[in-house]
């Protein structure tokens, strides 16, 4: 029962973080343009891995989607590659996670199950890794740029979507830990042994009955009148 609550905990947890790290993927905003040592400012940049908008001070945004795949800098590619197979990953790891859940009628033995479970967490686990990569390879480079006094461009701070995939990523590690520890339980859980002492007779069985057992019955006394 608590192996069963464990992995129904688990796959709330993983199905939960492979949700955000899915909406982290077209979220717009992954960098904000700072605004450190701006007294007016009149435009707002932001980016993700697919375009970069500006939105000025009207409300009115101006979006402009990067124009080719290989022109772009490594970093948004390593990004759009691991985030990616983050999604992917997560969507199989949901799918072996049900068929391995005890819970479930589908799958075969508990054994046969709890191997599926096992799979289904280390899918998950690299699925989080995966989006964690990205998302602090992402955030390295923004920092870099930010702290380096060299840097005379625009620069950037950390945006939400960079947030809400370190959570998903993080919950899709916990959860497939926890996949991972449901076999641990089922091959550590006890089995019952049955012996079989053949079939008994009804003679035997009387016989040990009253072998063990004393004949507390008090004795009868019979006068000469029973004879009559």
């Amino acid at each position: 029962m608590a192996s069963t609550s464990a992995e129904i905990i688990a796959f709330l947890l993983t199905i939960s973080g492979w949700v955000l790290v899915s909406s982290t993927l077209p979220t717009d905003y992954w960098k904000v343009s700072t605004i450190d040592g701006t007294v007016i400012t009149t435009a707002t940049f932001w980016a993700n891995l697919w375009k970069t908008c500006v939105t000025d001070s009207t409300g009115v945004s101006n979006c402009k989607d990067f124009p080719s795949m290989l022109a772009l800098d490594g970093y948004i590619q390593a990004c759009r590659g691991l985030m990616i197979s983050a999604v992917c990953l997560g969507f199989f790891g949901a799918v072996f996670g049900l068929v391995g859940m005890k819970c479930t009628k589908v799958g075969g033995s508990d054994q046969t199950k709890a191997k599926i479970a096992c799979l289904a967490g280390l899918i998950f686990i690299l699925s989080g890794l995966c989006s964690m990569t990205s998302c602090s390879l992402y955030a390295n480079r923004i920092t870099s740029e930010f702290f380096d006094p060299t840097f005379v461009a625009q620069k950037y701070e950390l945006g939400a979507a960079l947030f809400i995939g370190w959570a998903g990523a993080s919950l899709c590690i916990i959860g497939g830990s926890i996949f991972c520890f449901s076999i641990a339980e089922n091959s550590n859980s006890p089995r019952r042994g049955y012996a079989y002492n053949g079939a008994t007779s009804v003679m035997s069985s009387r016989t040990k009955v009253h072998n063990g057992v004393p004949d507390k019955t008090p004795p009868k006394h019979f006068d000469k009148n029973a004879y009559v």
